[in-house]
């Protein structure tokens, strides 16, 4: 007699699972599932706990001659599990697994792109962080996602999924905080067996369940909408996100060549939505003078117009009567911070925090000693040449100010949780900073 099919398809499973999990409704979890399948599981936990949801991408390590066989697995933050015994019984060499590696990285980059596109890869660092997959029969596979994720710092890692193998379990007990699991049966051998529909899913699947994922979020996890705004007679577009309790708004300064779209500016966005800061995004040029500076790049240097849009920027602001009553900050990258120095010095009254990344503070020249706000700039340890312009720039800074510097990293942040200690700092400092104001004109 065949086996009682134990879900009825993997959107089942994942309503199942997610009244298994409904306790971490209370600490605004992050959802993360591995493609395929995975997703459909994994978008119904998202709903079940009003959690945001995302992919994270990993590849198995197929044997040679046997894809189907994994000897490990690749994720896309780079970790890589290889099954050391198991590659011994079978003979197979390091330059064969050099070769499978390299092209199962190829197959998780086209994954990223496939599934997240231009957003930034999600922000793990302090928050709860639940994996979800469809089922767990060796976990070779779900490990090196772990893996990848622990090195992020989570606050919380937990493994979920409807069925298992128990020996897999015990073995990933010691990659999690706590796991999650419908059915542990120990002759799990195929996990399509305990699906009434097991038909694979389709990569239109996931990326429709994503973006649908998205738009059923409540406006209190800081969901953008496009505006245009206006500083003096330039019309910029923008991207504005106010939470519900939001007690502060940072404007965005983006960097020399880049726009309101820049990956690393969005990510510490996301971040600070989590410090009940509202956001805005904006393009510091036209779109005229956008292509321009792309064929000369000479706007993205001049400090005196980028200021001067910041400055008209935070006037736009202080008079929407939705935002008029928060506190007003400004975090500028690279010649942004630059522009976010000099107009604060030109709006003392309106600016009550700064935070610069990887900034270039040498040139807003003069404004450095008028500065009155709080000053935080975050720079690179590797990056030496604009640490060197901070460290002088700060003995230059008339108001509160300290240097931050982040180990290990360079100019763009790109070593794994060198992003995720920016925008720690950056909610740090703002938090501390930024308070609902009255509704007084601060000129």
């Amino acid at each position: 007699m065949g086996r009682a099919k134990l879900f009825q398809d993997r959107r089942d499973a994942g309503r199942r699972l997610g009244q298994l999990l409904s306790g971490y409704r209370s600490e605004a979890p992050l959802v993360l599932a591995l493609p395929r399948g995975g997703v459909e599981v994994g978008y119904e936990v998202a709903r079940a706990l009003g959690a945001p949801l995302d992919v994270w991408i990993v590849r198995k390590l197929g044997a040679p001659g046997q894809p189907e066989l994994g000897v490990g697995a690749i994720s896309e933050g780079g970790e890589v599990y290889i099954d050391r015994s198991l590659v011994a019984l079978l003979g197979i060499t390091e330059a064969e697994l050099a070769d499978i590696a390299e092209q199962q990285a190829a197959e998780v980059e086209r994954g990223v792109r496939r599934f997240r596109g231009d957003r930034p890869m999600p922000r793990v660092e302090g928050r709860t962080v639940i994996v979800v997959d469809d089922g767990i029969a060796t976990g070779s596979t779900v490990r090196a996602a772990l893996r990848d994720l622990r090195k992020r710092s989570p606050r919380r890692l937990v493994l979920a999924a409807p069925v298992a193998a128990p020996s897999s379990l015990s073995s990933l007990a010691r990659e999690v905080d706590s796991i999650a699991c419908i059915e542990e049966d120990p002759g799990l051998q195929a996990i399509g067996a305990y699906y009434e529909d097991f038909s694979q899913t389709s990569d239109d699947a996931v990326a429709w369940l994503l973006a649908e994922a998205r738009r059923e979020l409540p406006p209190s996890e800081g969901a953008e909408r496009p505006l245009l705004v206006q500083a003096g007679p330039a019309a910029l577009p923008g991207d504005l996100a106010i939470p519900e309790r939001a007690i502060g708004l940072v404007l965005f300064a983006h960097g020399s060549g880049s726009s309101r779209r820049s990956p690393r500016n969005r990510s510490v966005a996301e971040a600070l939505w989590r410090w009940e800061l509202a956001t805005l995004l904006f393009d510091l040029l036209t779109e005229e003078e956008a292509a321009e500076d792309r064929r000369s790049a000479r706007l993205r240097f001049d400090i005196d117009l980028l200021s001067r849009r910041l400055v008209g920027v935070t006037d736009w602001a202080l008079a929407r009567p939705e935002l008029r009553h928060l506190g007003v900050g400004y975090f500028g990258a690279s010649t942004g911070a630059a522009a976010a120095l000099v107009a604060a010095a030109a709006r003392p009254r309106a600016v009550g925090a700064v935070v610069s990344r990887g900034g270039r503070p040498d040139l807003a020249g003069a404004a450095l000693t008028r500065v009155r706000a709080p000053t935080l700039l975050i720079v690179g340890s590797a990056d030496t040449a604009v640490l060197a312009l901070n460290q002088d720039a700060l003995e230059r800074l008339a108001g509160p100010r300290r240097l931050a510097v982040v180990p290990s990293a360079t100019h763009l942040f790109e070593e794994p949780g060198a992003l995720a200690a920016v925008a720690r700092l950056a909610g740090e400092w703002f938090a501390q900073h930024l308070s609902p104001r009255g509704d007084e004109a601060r000129a």
